[in-house]
C-alpha cells in the first residue's frame, strides 16, 4: 500500500456508506487519505411521496452534503434504478473500471451472500465478481490500467444480513462520531422521512438537530456501539488501554475472495489506522 491510502466504499444506495463505514471514512479523510463513495443505484425508490428525477436529484444533493460532512474526496452515484440492481457483466465491468481508476488500496463493500435486500446482496456479489479481474488481468476492461497489486477487500455489515458478520477489523470512531452523524443526517429523505415512515413513526421525528442526533444514535445503534465480539480486534489495533476507552466503532469482515498476501495487507492497513489513532 502507498503511504497515503486510497479507499473506495461501494454500496447499493446513497446513505449506506455513511451508515456502515462513515466513521472509518471520516477518520481516514481527516488524516489525508483519499476516500471515494460509490453508490451503484440512484436511490429513486426510496421515498413514500417523491419519485423519479425529483427524488434522484434530492438524493444527489444529500450525498454532496454528506461528502462535505465526512470530508471525503469523491461521492459518485451511478444511474441505475433502485430495486433493479443485478450482478451483470456491465455492472461488473463498471466496478472494475471504478476500482482501477481510483487505484484503490482498500475496497469496502457489502457481503455477496449475506443480505436479504437484493440490491445490497447484488452490490456485494458484483464487487466479488470484479475482484478477480482488477489486478494483472490487462485484457479485461482494457481501457483502464489494471492494478499492480490487488486491493484489500473488507465487508461492512448491513441491516439485512442473515448471517452474523466476523469482526476481523474494528475501527474506533469516537473521535469522528459527529462527522458520521452529520453525514447520515444529511440524508434527510432517508433517516428522517422514508425510514421513519416505513415504521409508522414519521410524526415522531424531531425538527431540531439535537433531537435528530439522538434519533440517529438510536436508529443506527446496532452498527455503532462496541460489542464483545469487536473487542479482540480493537485491542489488536489500539492496544488494550486505548481500546477500553472506545464506545463507538465500525466492524469489518475480511472478504473470502481476498487474494495475494492478505495478512500482510491487513497488517499494513491496521498499522496505518493505529498511526492515525495516535495523532
Amino acid at each position: 500500500m502507498a503511504e497515503s491510502l486510497k479507499v473506495i466504499v461501494i454500496f447499493a444506495h446513497p446513505d449506506e456508506g455513511e451508515k456502515y463505514a462513515g466513521g472509518t471514512s471520516a477518520l481516514l479523510a481527516r488524516r489525508g487519505h483519499a476516500v471515494k463513495f460509490l453508490s451503484l443505484t440512484n436511490g429513486d425508490g426510496g421515498h413514500f411521496e417523491m419519485s423519479g428525477e425529483e427524488l434522484v436529484q434530492r438524493r444527489a444533493e444529500e450525498a454532496k452534503k454528506a461528502q462535505a460532512a465526512l470530508g471525503i474526496a469523491e461521492y459518485e452515484i451511478l444511474d441505475n434504478h433502485d430495486g433493479s440492481l443485478l450482478p451483470t457483466l456491465e455492472l461488473r465491468n463498471a466496478i472494475i473500471k471504478q476500482i482501477r481508476e481510483w487505484e484503490a488500496d482498500v475496497v469496502i463493500t457489502f457481503h455477496p451472500e449475506g443480505g436479504a435486500h437484493a440490491d445490497n446482496r447484488y452490490a456485494g456479489k458484483a464487487v466479488s465478481d470484479a475482484a478477480a479481474f482488477v489486478s494483472l488481468v490487462k485484457n479485461v476492461v482494457p481501457d483502464t490500467r489494471s492494478l499492480d497489486k490487488p486491493p484489500l477487500y473488507l465487508i461492512m455489515p448491513d441491516y439485512s444480513m442473515k448471517k452474523r458478520y466476523r469482526a476481523d477489523v474494528v475501527v474506533g470512531i469516537d473521535g469522528v462520531l459527529e462527522s458520521k452523524l452529520l453525514g447520515c443526517g444529511a440524508h434527510e429523505s432517508q433517516f428522517f422521512e422514508y425510514q421513519p415512515w416505513t415504521k409508522g413513526r414519521l410524526d415522531d421525528v424531531p425538527a431540531a438537530w439535537e433531537g435528530r442526533r439522538q434519533w440517529l444514535l438510536r436508529d443506527i445503534a446496532d452498527f455503532l456501539h462496541v460489542s464483545g465480539e469487536m473487542t479482540p480486534s480493537l485491542v489488536e489495533l489500539y492496544g488494550e488501554q486505548r481500546a477500553s476507552g472506545f464506545q463507538y466503532a465500525e466492524p469489518f469482515e475480511l472478504a473470502s475472495y481476498n487474494s495475494g498476501e492478505t495478512g500482510e495487507r491487513v497488517r499494513l492497513f491496521i498499522d496505518k489506522l493505529a498511526e492515525e489513532a495516535s495523532v
